[in-house]
């Protein structure tokens, strides 16, 4: 069973490798997007999350409200309540200040790698090991990423802006191959955010979070239903039989 530190850090070094790419590019458009070194490192630094990094981007060269902003990264990493929740059972006791420590460590990445963790309990220590290379690796990158993005010709860096939006792309096409919830969740958040955004009824980052919101609320009922209709016309079935 892996219990020390070091072997939570050998655990970790396929996720930092893995942010390496991801982590110079948010920096790179972090630097096109006017945003200071200090500014980026500080938010890779103290938000560490990086789907909703990047939607942060998106909305700051948009202009929207700062507090719009926090609230739309709130409702993206929503799910990590749920992730620290569940691995709480699988990490050995350890004193709630540690607990909270290494909680703000825990990734889609570090979620996936400590969860499949064999033999029993793994130690706090462990888990400090595999998100404290993680972190240091997406920490700085961003920052080398936003010193190569200083270095570029300025048309280069007014360029890098479309390249936002394919990084968003290549985070929802993988997710969507076969599976229709995510499908659906993609296809009503984009079809509510224009037309709340096109109909002018709300600004980008309010119709951003109402979309948000409202495509997951949609889809978990139409899934209900669903499964009622499945269980109610088996439930038939069986009984003529």
């Amino acid at each position: 069973m892996n219990t020390t530190f070091s072997q939570g850090v050998k655990a970790g070094t396929s996720i930092a490798i893995g942010y390496f790419p991801v982590a110079l590019t948010f920096g790179l458009l972090a630097k096109t997007t006017g945003l200071s070194i200090f500014e980026a490192t500080a938010m890779s630094l103290l938000v560490y999350a990086g789907a909703s990094q990047y939607m942060a981007l998106s909305l700051i060269a948009t202009g929207v409200a700062p507090w719009l902003i926090v609230m739309n990264t709130f409702i993206v990493n929503i799910r990590h309540f749920l992730m620290t929740a569940s691995l709480s059972e699988n990490v050995a006791p350890a004193p709630k200040w540690m607990k909270a420590i290494y909680a703000f460590g825990i990734t889609d990445e570090s979620f996936s790698v400590l969860s499949t963790q064999k033999g029993g309990k793994i130690t706090a220590v462990f888990t400090f090991g595999v998100t404290l290379i993680a972190y240091s690796s997406w920490v700085i990158f961003t920052a080398v990423g936003h010193v190569i993005g200083a270095n570029l010709p300025q048309f280069l860096q007014q360029a890098m802006s479309v390249a936002l939006y394919a990084m968003f792309i290549g985070l929802l096409v993988p997710s969507m191959k076969g599976n229709r919830k995510v499908v659906l969740l993609a296809v009503i958040g984009a079809g509510i955010h224009c037309v709340l955004y096109y109909s002018n009824l709300l600004s980008t980052g309010w119709s951003i979070l109402v979309a948000t919101l409202g495509s997951a609320i949609i889809v978990e009922i139409l899934y209900v239903k669903t499964n009622k209709t499945v269980e109610n016309w088996t439930a038939e079935k069986e009984a003529d039989q």
